[in-house]
């Protein structure tokens, strides 16, 4: 690895001589790798039952687990990956979530959200209960966002690509708790990114810094009095995470630090690479020569005073009837919740959301399908919210079975019965649709979803 000189010379100057060479060497040994289970699909003890994968635990999260980056392990192919039973993540990028600890019920912001890691993380600590709104300025990054929480099984966020700047005009001091992972200079993806050592330069982050305080700004201005922000980065400078955090609290005045507990090698932020306020040791640097992992830092910031937690009691309505009708011969009961027919897309709205035309919402709530001609056309989303015992008419594959490859690759089943829809899985677990005719199994698995080999 070729580490940018200025880099070096910019830590040699911060740190000892025997830290910093700990440092660097760490720097050079082989990336760390991990993956979330996604417990609004299945518990983790039946986790380390099934599992194929290396079964060491994270130590701060409550169901992470590292894998082995450079060995033919694959987790991205498997057939539990395609029903969404874990999303891969980078292990000290599983600790910003974890810290800001949301609870079913609460108004939840993931403020720079794609691709979706730390969305999918609140929503399970969520229960699926409350709204989520989850956000991201990028278009063609919001796109990966929205799949991985349809993947995941999430019913209850709603997806915007809005500058944060928008998003304030209309959610002010609404939140209970705001995830703020900014954008950043990427010191921290060294070892796992070429791309990042390459685009890293001496001025980036002093750059960057300015554009985190205004993202922050906007953050501030949607947190509820009473509530919650944590402030992150994948970087080690400390322009852009002790010099932003003293900034912060020297700017809004009803803002305090919340101590981050410092276990399993996580260490305090360091006050004297800023003004020198101790309370900055409350934060929390993941460094690569301490922790098993790429690197992180961590702020746990609360706003003085009381809020609200939370918005209106949960609504039930009566779904269309070709819904309904569906769900009698495919479905033990129909799902509860808010239902909202936009031209032909039935949805399920999350709890207490209400629509803003004025912001670019591209996905709300659970997306349940469409009428067309009479007749409902379930989505994908919808069976990747529901669980196995939820669904009639279904077919559950073996990891052995060779149609199962097959049906995750788009291909056509020979199958015979009634005709209809039918639900198709691995081992229990939901994988999308499929609909019996005249010449067999039409497989309804989403194109940009299919393993290609």
């Amino acid at each position: 690895m070729n580490i940018p000189v200025d880099f070096k010379k910019k830590f040699q100057s911060l740190m000892h001589v025997s830290e910093y060479d700990e440092f660097i060497s760490a720097l050079h040994e082989p990336r760390v790798a991990g993956l979330r289970v996604n417990r609004l699909k299945i518990g983790i003890s039946q986790w380390l039952r099934i599992t194929p994968f290396r079964a060491d635990t994270v130590p701060w999260t409550k169901d992470g687990f590292y894998q082995d980056a450079d060995k033919d392990t694959r987790p991205g192919t498997h057939p539990y990956y395609h029903a969404g039973l874990y999303y891969i993540q980078e292990p000290s990028a599983m600790l910003p979530a974890e810290l800001l600890d949301a609870k079913p019920g609460e108004r939840v912001l993931d403020l720079c959200a794609a691709p979706g890691g730390k969305t999918v993380q609140l929503a399970t600590d969520m229960e699926n209960q409350g709204l989520l709104i989850s956000n991201d300025i990028n278009p063609k990054r919001v796109q990966a966002l929205v799949k991985n929480i349809e993947i995941s099984g999430i019913t209850n966020s709603v997806v915007t690509n809005e500058n944060p700047e928008s998003l304030a005009q209309v959610y002010e001091n609404y939140f209970n708790k705001i995830l703020l992972d900014v954008p950043c200079s990427g010191e921290g993806m060294f070892r796992k990114d070429s791309e990042a050592l390459k685009s890293w330069s001496r001025y980036k982050a002093e750059e960057l810094q300015g554009l985190q305080r205004n993202i922050f700004a906007a953050a501030y201005k949607m947190l509820s009095p009473g509530g919650t922000i944590v402030y992150s980065t994948c970087t080690f400078n400390p322009e852009e995470n002790e010099k932003n955090i003293a900034y912060f609290l020297n700017t809004y005045s009803d803002l305090y630090l919340k101590d981050i507990p410092k276990q399993f090698g996580i260490e305090s932020g360091r006050p004297e690479w800023a003004d020198g306020n101790p309370e900055l040791t409350k934060t929390a640097r993941l460094w690569p020569h301490r922790v098993k992992g790429e690197g992180h830092f961590a702020a746990l910031l609360g706003r003085l005073g009381e809020g609200t937690i939370c918005t209106k009691p949960f609504t039930d309505t009566e779904p269309a009837i070709s819904f309904r009708n569906f769900c009698e011969d495919n479905l033990v009961n129909p799902p509860r919740g808010l239902y909202h027919m936009r031209s032909k897309g039935l949805y399920i709205l999350p709890q207490g959301y209400e629509h803003r035309n004025n912001l670019k919402v591209v996905k709300t709530g659970l997306y349940v399908g469409s009428e067309e001609h009479g007749s409902f056309v379930p989505s994908q989303s919808l069976i990747m919210s529901l669980q196995w015992q939820e669904l009639k008419r279904k077919e559950s594959f073996s990891l052995q079975d060779p149609d199962l490859n097959r049906y995750l690759k788009g291909e056509t089943l020979l199958r015979q019965g009634e005709k209809g829809f039918i639900a198709l899985g691995v081992e229990q677990f939901p994988l999308g649709w499929g609909k019996i005719g005249e010449n067999g199994l039409k497989n309804l698995y989403p194109k940009g979803w299919r393993k290609t080999r």
